[in-house]
């Protein structure tokens, strides 16, 4: 089997580490990871730059009702260290959960994430908003 290069295995540790944080929302140690100059792309939304941004929507999701968590399905690297990640991503509001699939790219500069760009599908986060809806209403 052939060693990964130190650049790439860095690369995917930063990002698993920028998830692990968000999951424990742990928003000083995320934004540790990443650039000042951030960008953070999503599907059709508009960008958010820059790390007081970015800190901004990470506190707001850090809140007691909601919660993320992520399933890496896949996480590769090239030898620019640039990140490949498929994913399952999961937002909780209260006791709806919603499940979806997103892809993302994520390239670091000096060790930190500068672009996080993420691509879902919306047909599948309204599947899952649905599912999550009937979940959280339904009785098991």
């Amino acid at each position: 089997m052939a060693e990964i290069p130190e650049l790439q295995q860095d690369a995917v540790t930063t990002v698993r580490e920028f998830f692990a944080a968000m999951e424990m929302k742990a928003v000083t140690e995320a934004l540790e990871l990443v650039d000042p100059g951030i960008v953070w792309k999503n599907t059709s939304l508009p960008d958010v730059r820059g790390v007081d941004r970015v800190r901004w929507i990470l506190d707001k999701l850090s809140n007691p009702r909601f919660g993320f968590r992520a399933d890496m399905h896949h996480i590769a690297a090239d030898e620019d260290g640039v990140v490949l990640t498929e994913r399952t991503d999961y937002l909780r509001m209260g006791p709806v959960e919603i499940a979806f699939w997103v892809c993302g790219t994520f390239e670091l500069v000096d060790g930190r994430i500068a672009l996080w760009h993420d691509h879902f599908s919306w047909e599948n986060f309204l599947r899952g908003t649905v599912v999550g809806l009937f979940r959280a209403v339904l009785p098991r």
